[in-house]
């Protein structure tokens, strides 16, 4: 994974219960990791099996192995938009981890 590569800034996301003083809860998106990514398009494959040509309600982020556990209960803050995690993939032996997302909304 090429450094120069890794342009975009995103934020991941943890959805967390928080309590108040008075005992009121609330949930509530708490970041828990921010780092540059490299966003990839889809592969012609996957835009003639899944018909999303021009689809910008897809992408795949690609990124160093974070430190911290990425689940698909995370969500992932990019250039403004949120995205649902909906499939996660180890590159090589935790050199990198490719994130496929949705976007909410």
């Amino acid at each position: 994974m090429r450094a120069g590569k890794l342009q975009a800034r995103i934020q991941i996301e943890r959805l967390e219960l928080l309590v108040n003083d008075n005992g009121t809860a609330r949930q509530r998106w708490l970041p828990i990791l921010t780092t540059r990514a490299e966003v990839k398009e889809a592969s012609t494959d996957e835009f003639l099996l899944n018909q999303i040509v021009g689809d910008k309600n897809r992408a795949v982020f690609l990124i160093r192995w974070p430190v911290q556990t990425i689940t698909t209960a995370d969500r992932l803050t990019y250039a403004g938009r949120a995205w649902n995690i909906v499939g996660l993939q180890e590159i090589g032996r935790r050199r990198g981890l490719e994130i496929r997302c949705e976007a909410v909304g």
